[in-house]
């Protein structure tokens, strides 16, 4: 398996992927609208045999406090239904945390599954006096630094591109 950037070949794939993961397209229409959009848009597939098998989206987010500072958002990631629990997702969710690292980004939010985001180092984020604009469970709502300290003395409320609640 090879973990790549996605390709504009691989657009229709990456639908199909998401659509195929979660319950409702939602999530894959998303992914659709923010191409584009936004900027970074970090996009990587998990590849076996020539044929994409998952997906890992990052975009910008902006934490909004005293003194607003931008981060990076991990989702959608997904990866087939009949391939899920064979390590994919962690191959997606390292890799692409190492690329948000390699382009110079030292903080990625999740909003995400308690028991499988705290192994590649997120941690609530209100141990850091962070808040999201959207209401979930305090264990859901997770943050990463990719460089140590990068939070230090910052807070602030997670705001997500207008996409996200709009698609």
């Amino acid at each position: 398996m090879i973990i790549r950037p996605e390709a504009p070949d691989d657009v229709a794939t990456i639908r199909a992927v998401n659509e195929a993961a979660f319950e409702t397209p939602a999530e894959a229409a998303l992914v659709n609208a923010l191409r584009g959009q936004v900027q970074p848009f970090i996009s990587l597939v998990a590849e076996r045999d020539g044929r994409v098998i998952g997906h890992i989206l990052f975009t910008p987010v902006e934490v909004v406090g005293d003194e607003p500072w931008a981060a990076l958002a991990l989702g959608p990631m997904a990866v087939l239904p009949e391939l899920q629990k064979q390590g994919i997702g962690s191959q997606l969710v390292h890799a692409g945390l190492q690329a948000c690292r390699s382009g110079g980004h030292d903080v990625v939010f999740v909003l995400g599954h308690p028991t499988y985001y705290p192994r590649f180092g997120f941690r609530r984020m209100s141990e850091f006096g962070i808040t999201c604009e959207f209401k979930a469970p305090d264990d859901v709502l997770m943050v990463t630094e990719l460089a140590l300290g990068a939070i230090a003395g910052r807070k602030g409320e997670v705001r997500y591109h207008p996409l996200f609640k709009t698609v």
